[in-house]
């Protein structure tokens, strides 16, 4: 029982983690940035996938090992969309990640011109983040079994 409640708390603080790195983002990104800003949206979009994988890791413990029996997700149509909204997600992070990654050196005061995609997969990232708790929620409460 303390091992679920441990692997749920770190859970929950890598969720946040994530959240507060995508509103970083969210709040620093602009059509046109010094270098040094792109080199900070570089750490934290790297924050942001190292929760991304801490989410994964203890996602599936509480799913394969110390949750609830894996049934209760498995057979769960919110959980399943709660995967899928994660999942795009982390698909839509790969354009940033790599833009950032090729634009992160070379002198600090230069300017970067940030493409409007670019722009706007952050903006769908934080939009998409605000569903997943909710379909966390509506679980918790008993919403989404599917009958078998």
């Amino acid at each position: 029982m303390i091992a679920e409640a441990f692997a749920r708390y770190f859970h929950f603080i890598s969720i946040l983690t994530m959240s507060f790195a995508i509103a970083g983002e969210a709040w620093l990104i602009r059509p046109r940035l010094q270098r040094r800003t792109v080199q900070q949206l570089f750490v934290l979009d790297g924050v942001y996938g190292l929760s991304a994988l801490a989410i994964v890791g203890v996602g599936l413990l509480l799913w394969f090992g110390v949750g609830k029996p894996a049934e209760y997700y498995t057979s769960n149509w919110l959980f399943h969309l709660k995967l899928g909204l994660f999942t795009a997600l982390g698909l839509l992070s790969i354009f940033p990640t790599v833009f950032f990654f090729k634009n992160r050196k070379g002198e600090e005061t230069d300017w970067v011109e940030i493409p409007a995609r670019i722009r706007l997969m952050i903006r769908l990232e934080l939009a998409l983040l605000f569903f997943i708790p909710l379909c966390a929620t509506l679980m918790a409460r008993g919403f989404g079994q599917m009958s078998g």
